[in-house]
C-alpha cells in the first residue's frame, strides 16, 4: 500500500528507500564496523534478562544482526528488509517485506530486534503496534534509532552551503526522533515495562569524502519526500565539506543512539502497586518519627 503524496504522514519516499538499499547491498560491508558497534550495544540488553529466546525476527539488520543472534544460540532467526538484495546478505531465513506492513501471524516471535532501521518508516507508532502484535506474550522488543543531534555537523554544513549557493534550504538530512517521545510511543503501542535511553556513538573520519561515501554505502542518503527534486549544485558537497568542523582526531560525525526496550504483556510481569495499597509506613521503614505538616522537628528554646 502506498500513501498518497499529500498525506501528512508521508515523510519518506519508501520506494526510494528501497532502491537506495538495493544499491547499498553491494557496499554495506564498508560500514559494517559502525553497524556492529551499534548492534553490540543493543544486544547487550539481552544479558540483563534471564529469559531465553527461541524465535527471533530482526528488521533491517543489513547482514550484521542475524549472525549475532545466531551466535547467542537462538535457533530460529528470520530477517526482514524492504530490499530483497539487502536481506539476502543476512543468511538463514530471509523475507523481503515492508516493516510498515509486517507479513507475520500474531505471536510468531518471542524476540524482535531492529538495529538502526526504523528511522525510515513513515508511521513509527503504527509499526510499534504491529511489532507488539507479532510478539508472543512476554516477548521482548529491542530497537536502536539515530536520534535528534545525529549528523548535526553535516546538517549545518549542508544548510550553510546551500543557502550560499541557492539562497534557500532543502531537507538533505533525515529528521530524527527525540528521546523523550520514545517511551511514550512504546506505552501507546501496548508494550509493558517500556524504557528508552540514549548514548553517543563517536565516529571520526579522515576526510569529508569518506563520510559521504559511507552514508551512500549504508543506503543512508536523502529519501525525504520534501527534498528538492533538482540535481544539487555541483559545488554543494565541496562547499559543505569545507564547512565541516575538524580537530586533531579528524571530522566528527555524531551518532546519537536511542534505544527502545519493551515487553509484550504477560501476567507474570511485575506491575506498579495500586495507590493506597502500601502496608508499611515510610516513617517506619526509615526508622524516623512521623510529624504533621508545620510541626517542629527539634526542641526549641524554653519559654
Amino acid at each position: 500500500m502506498t500513501l498518497p503524496d499529500h498525506d501528512p504522514m508521508r515523510v519518506f519516499d519508501r520506494r526510494l528507500v528501497r532502491l537506495r538499499r538495493d544499491r547499498a547491498a553491494a557496499t554495506v560491508a564498508q560500514v559494517a564496523p559502525v553497524l556492529e558497534a551499534a548492534a553490540d550495544r543493543l544486544l547487550d540488553r539481552l544479558d540483563d534478562t534471564t529469559r531465553r529466546f527461541s524465535r527471533a525476527l530482526e528488521i533491517g539488520g543489513r547482514g550484521v544482526v542475524a549472525p549475532l543472534l545466531r551466535a547467542r544460540g537462538i535457533p530460529l532467526v528470520v530477517s526482514l528488509d524492504l530490499s530483497a538484495r539487502m536481506v539476502a546478505g543476512a543468511g538463514g531465513l530471509a523475507v523481503a517485506g515492508d516493516e510498515e506492513w509486517l507479513p507475520f501471524a500474531e505471536g510468531s516471535f518471542d524476540l524482535v530486534v531492529a538495529n538502526l532501521s526504523l528511522h525510515w518508516v513513515n508511521d513509527l507508532p503504527g509499526v510499534l503496534v504491529q511489532i507488539r502484535r507479532v510478539l508472543s506474550p512476554d516477548g521482548l522488543f529491542l530497537a536502536s534509532l539515530p536520534g535528534l543531534g545525529t549528523l548535526q555537523e553535516l546538517r549545518e554544513a549542508l544548510a550553510g552551503a546551500e543557502g550560499e549557493l541557492r539562497g534557500g534550504l532543502s531537507p538533505r538530512v533525515s529528521p530524527f526522533p527525540e528521546l523523550r517521545d520514545l517511551a511514550g510511543l512504546l506505552q501507546r503501542a501496548g508494550f509493558a515495562l517500556p524504557v528508552a535511553d540514549g548514548e553517543a556513538l563517536p565516529i571520526r573520519y579522515r576526510t569529508p569524502l569518506a563520510l559521504f561515501h559511507d552514508l551512500r554505502a549504508a543506503g543512508e542518503t536523502n529519501a525525504v519526500v520534501a527534498r528538492d527534486p533538482r540535481p544539487p549544485p555541483r559545488a554543494l558537497l565541496p562547499l559543505a565539506a569545507g564547512r565541516l568542523p575538524e580537530d586533531a582526531e579528524g571530522i566528527p560525525a555524531s551518532l546519537r543512539l536511542l534505544v527502545m526496550t519493551g515487553w509484550s504483556p504477560h501476567e507474570s510481569q511485575s506491575k506498579p502497586a495500586r495507590p493506597g495499597s502500601a502496608t508499611v509506613r515510610l516513617a517506619d521503614a526509615l526508622g524516623t518519627e512521623e510529624r504533621g505538616a508545620g510541626e517542629a522537628t527539634g526542641r526549641g528554646p524554653d519559654h
